[in-house]
């Protein structure tokens, strides 16, 4: 039996992402715009595959090939005449269901590996028995031969993404370790290259010199013409005794297919900020320009209350384990106008709420940015996985003096977040029902505070390098200290750059503080239509929940390798520690035992102390984050950090024991079916599909009816040519 902490369960929730009444009161150009827009994201997301393990793109195209030669439906006929049970083939469902829905084989929500939950043998057969097989078996075979060992090997190193001993990357090559991702990150600095859309690549030169190339994402090649920007980067540099090349054309044939889509989708734009965002990201992606994708991210900015929303590009850090890497993500969305009107109203309200935040005015940005905050029902997501709030552009720059936007994820939230009763854990029975019928809310609520508030507060401190900066060195003080701040980030330092490791987990964990503080403010709950005993329940469920999730977080922790894998879940077990150290009886974890027998623990929060002792504990806690942030105190910031997310078995609270709590009743994070844009004529239908494991494969298929094979001959060649880079792992 394998760990089910490594399986997928065949009784995961699935559920359809609906979109329908959004996507029917578009426009005919919307709907187009839509389209196209949603086909540049399906296939840059195909680049996750390549970006997560050295076999996902092998396990990709096998699977692909075997749904595409024969329905879910058909090869379930074949596998019950071929011995399989009814619950080893929704095995198999379940895991092609998986390696669909996070572009890979390891969990986009903590990074874990998950491998078939059947027999290697009765899955071999299966495929040896499959029509995709009868028609080509050499193809299959070869495929198999690939990836069959690895689809099924947890060996220590290969059960969760990390750097070298602590795991599987291919942002970097196998050979590199913390100290090579260290150097890299200041030749980068050094030369003013973004980390987002490259990856690290080290090798001996002849005379034994280490080489490392940095490879940018682009459709060109590093021999096609180079525009003026990129021409003096492109080249070889010697930076403390080793030599750096800096070349291009990572992922190229997949970035073809979406800059194709984006010249489509330009003919559809509904104003030049539209027109003007898909030149720039045109240019970003086929020259490997991040300048030219901040371009187009100011232009998306300006773009302000669009109908058809979007976002493109190499985003989101979390999964590179340095935290300077890209994933590479792209969604289309369109607005729900009632929801918005809300969120509207918090932005309206957001400069005096800001002032409410526990830290000097000199603390906070020159003047606040005035954001779209829009809640949207997602059309496409494509990338590892869907989050329910998103501020973006992740540039410090832009976000310090041009701004941001915030995105609500409406229909994604709705049913992903909902909890049955009866799988409800840790939680006391008279809590319960309360949490059911308040989760919703309350999480609205904080999703609401964590993105406008959260991430769209606080200012970094910066000497440019020409020495000019954006504080007063003679006067800003630091509260923690009482004395004038001593440190800050230099010209080309960025918060990913400076805090690396910790940077992402750090900064959800400031936005959740933020939700948590705010969420106390009568005119902010009224803006959600809670007031009286409803308004305090929210409150309190808020608090709970961030409770339980922290105690759930220590899922996401190895206690072999002392690593968290989900930047949030870390970030909440740090508050639950918070809260835990404030005592006063407001938070109790108790380990108990269940109806069955088994281990099993309890959370409860005292609801009359939140305000007392909670909220003070929060707002010490939050004020020392944002000084360490502002000042780019990376030494303090780890101290901080780290003691609270340490995972030990010391009493009272006997953290590691509880982890195997956890594991034993934890529930699987749901996967969303999502629905497929056809072009019909001139006009675009959509097609939805049933919320099951069968569905999602169908959506799948169909997604890239046309193309698949030459789609799938382009995920092997790229993975092929780099597929020495992680053979000693292997």
């Amino acid at each position: 039996m394998v760990d089910s902490q490594y399986v997928l369960p065949n009784d995961v929730g699935l559920v359809l992402l609906d979109c329908s009444e959004a996507f029917r009161l578009l426009l005919r150009s919307e709907r187009l715009y839509a389209h196209y827009l949603s086909r540049a994201c399906w296939y840059g997301g195909l680049i996750v595959l390549l970006q997560t393990s050295p076999e996902s793109p092998a396990i990709y195209v096998l699977l692909s090939r075997l749904f595409r030669a024969q329905d879910p439906d058909q090869l379930g006929e074949l596998a019950r005449s071929t011995g399989l049970t009814d619950q080893e083939y929704q095995a198999v469902l379940v895991y092609a269901a998986g390696i669909f829905s996070n572009m890979g084989n390891y969990k986009s929500f903590g990074d874990t590996k998950f491998v078939p939950n059947l027999p290697k043998d009765k899955l071999q057969q299966l495929i040896w028995q499959s029509q995709a097989f009868q028609e080509q078996p050499e193809e299959m075979k070869s495929l198999w031969d690939r990836c069959g060992e690895l689809m099924f090997s947890l060996d220590p190193q290969q059960r969760q993404l990390g750097l070298r001993e602590k795991g599987i990357t291919t942002y970097f090559s196998g050979n590199c370790c913390l100290e090579d991702a260290q150097l890299a990150q200041k030749f980068l600095d050094s030369q003013n290259i973004s980390a987002y859309n490259t990856r690290l690549f080290k090798e001996k030169d002849k005379a034994g010199q280490t080489c490392y190339e940095v490879r940018l994402a682009s459709v060109l090649g590093t021999d096609a013409p180079v525009d003026h920007e990129l021409a003096p980067k492109l080249r070889s540099f010697e930076f403390e005794g080793c030599t750096f090349r800096v070349t291009r054309g990572d992922y190229a044939p997949l970035l073809e297919r979406v800059v194709e889509n984006l010249q489509r989708t330009k003919t559809h734009a509904a104003n030049t900020n539209q027109e003007h965002m898909l030149e720039h990201y045109i240019r970003s992606f086929t020259q490997g320009s991040i300048a030219a994708h901040k371009e187009g991210s100011r232009c998306w900015i300006r773009d302000k209350g669009p109908i058809v929303e979007s976002y493109i590009g190499f985003i989101e850090s979390y999964r590179d384990p340095y935290g300077s890497r890209g994933e590479f993500e792209g969604f289309v969305a369109v607005v729900n106008k009632a929801m918005s009107a809300k969120f509207a109203q918090l932005v309206e309200s957001a400069e005096q709420l800001l002032l409410e935040l526990p830290w000097p005015r000199a603390f906070e940005k020159d003047t606040f940015l005035t954001p779209d905050f829009t809640s949207l029902d997602v059309l496409t997501f494509a990338g590892s996985g869907i989050p329910a709030g998103i501020n973006i552009p992740n540039y410090d720059d832009i976000r310090q003096t041009e701004g941001f936007k915030n995105v609500s994820l409406g229909n994604m939230l709705s049913v992903g977040y909902a909890t049955q009763k009866d799988k409800l854990t840790f939680l006391a029975e008279e809590d319960k029902d309360l949490y059911i019928k308040w989760k919703g809310p309350s999480f609205e609520v904080q999703v609401g505070l964590h993105e406008l508030l959260g991430h769209g507060s606080g200012k970094l401190f910066v000497q440019e390098e020409k020495g000019t900066c954006n504080f007063d060195r003679e006067a800003v003080i630091n509260p923690e200290t009482g004395e004038l701040i001593q440190s800050w980030y230099q010209g080309g330092e960025t918060w990913d750059s400076k805090f690396s490791t910790i940077a992402s987990s750090y900064e959800e964990c400031r936005a959740e503080c933020v939700g948590l503080y705010l969420c106390f403010n009568k005119d902010v709950l009224r803006i959600f239509e809670l007031e009286g005993e409803d308004a305090e329940d929210v409150i309190y469920i808020n608090w709970l929940n961030m409770v339980r999730a922290g105690l759930l977080g220590l899922e996401f922790y190895t206690p072999e390798t002392g690593t968290w894998h989900q930047a949030h879940m870390q970030a909440r077990f740090v508050i639950l520690r918070v809260l835990l150290e404030a005592g006063e009886g407001l938070v109790s974890l108790q380990h108990t035992t269940g109806a069955d027998g088994k281990p099993d623990a309890l959370i409860t929060l005292d609801r009359s102390k939140i305000l007392p002792v909670g909220k003070p504990a929060i707002e010490r806690f939050l004020r020392r984050l944002q000084v360490l942030k502002s000042t780019a105190d990376v030494a303090g910031g780890r101290a901080l950090y780290g003691g609270f997310s340490a995972v030990t078995d010391e009493g009272p609270e006997r953290f590691l024991s509880l982890r195997d709590t956890v594991l034993l009743r934890k529930e699987a994070r749901k996967m969303f079916v999502q629905a497929n844009t056809r072009l019909e004529g001139e006009d675009v239908t959509l097609v939805q599909y049933e919320g099951t494991a069968a569905g999602l494969i169908r959506s799948f298929s169909e997604r890239f009816r046309e193309d698949a094979e030459l789609l799938e001959r382009h995920l092997l060649e790229l993975s092929d040519a780099d597929a020495h880079f992680w053979a000693s792992q292997g």
